[in-house]
């Protein structure tokens, strides 16, 4: 093939990416200089390419005029710590108990490992992170999570105590305010601290609606392993009301760990959050496709 055959198709390619730059400008100036959380986790996480294009998106973000802030998870990074040090996780009703010991590796591994490595990506693709916990700044003020299961016997409504595994109590957000001033991309692990100055393991998805709403944050992407909410015959739904929700959860459409998801997407929205979106994480640049393209991605809570 010649120089002169290879160019239209050049030429071609060339106008296809003009014409993706020119379509995402109206949603780059919709979004300019507004907060953007994302729950990072699940297998966006722990793959090496999904990991470094979700970097790199990130970055974009930053350099696009929106003030991203990254709240990451970790669980299946811990229970592989907590097997190399020989230490047993009990579970009550589905939920890790993290004892003493068990919420030092908690910290260790989210503090730690997971969260440096998610600066580290966002530095090898161009863009300036900090990583801290919420116990940075007093961040993420937690107080003890407290659960409760009927027993179908007695009917008697007995308390779970799940150990140091904590919610959000208050969100001092200030240190993230100074950090996205800036130049600087938060990056937040989601470990508390009580009034007491206990250390709570709390779960990413909360931790980061509570962030959100703490900032009224435009977006709030949760990235998950699912393409997003299904309804019963296994087809997306784009659109969610606070009350579509509700009545989902009641006719059992909505179930499992889709429950919590959602809990959270409501409480972001009735918190002031605009939008709520849960994302399929497994997707390369879904961050990007969501946010820059006029059809988005995931379920849209709002």
């Amino acid at each position: 093939m010649s120089g002169r055959d290879k160019a239209p198709a050049t030429a071609e390619r060339l106008q296809d990416k003009a014409h993706i730059l020119s379509e995402a400008l109206p949603f780059m100036q919709h979004y300019d200089g507004e907060t953007v959380v994302v729950k990072y986790g699940g297998h966006a996480m722990g793959d090496a390419d999904l990991a470094r294009k979700f970097a790199a998106d990130v970055v974009q973000l930053k350099q696009s005029g929106i003030n991203p802030i990254v709240v990451h998870g970790g669980g299946p990074q811990i229970a592989a710590m907590l097997e190399r040090l020989n230490i047993k996780s009990d579970f009550a009703d589905g939920l890790r108990v993290t004892d003493a010991a068990t919420v030092e590796v908690v910290e260790m591994v989210l503090a730690g490992s997971i969260n440096k490595q998610v600066v580290s990506a966002i530095h090898q693709a161009g863009g300036r992170a900090v990583g801290i916990s919420g116990k940075d700044g007093n961040l993420i003020v937690a107080r003890k999570l407290r659960r409760t299961k009927r027993d179908p016997n007695s009917n008697i409504e007995q308390i779970i105590d799940l150990g140091f595994v904590g919610e959000p109590e208050r969100i001092n957000p200030e240190i993230l305010t100074t950090m996205t001033a800036s130049d600087i991309i938060p990056v937040v692990a989601p470990i508390g601290v009580s009034k007491k100055g206990e250390t709570f393991n709390i779960n990413a998805d909360t931790a980061a609606g509570a962030v959100a709403q703490a900032l009224q944050a435009k977006r709030l992407l949760m990235l998950t392993d699912v393409t997003g909410v299904l309804d019963g015959t296994g087809e997306l739904i784009e659109e969610l009301s606070v009350e579509d929700v509700e009545a989902l959860k009641a006719d059992g459409t909505i179930s499992g760990g889709m429950i919590p998801k959602l809990d959270t997407a409501v409480s972001a929205v009735e918190g002031g959050v605009e939008g709520v979106i849960i994302l399929d994480g497994r997707v390369p640049h879904i961050v990007l496709l969501e946010l820059f393209t006029e059809h988005g991605q995931g379920t849209r809570v709002s």
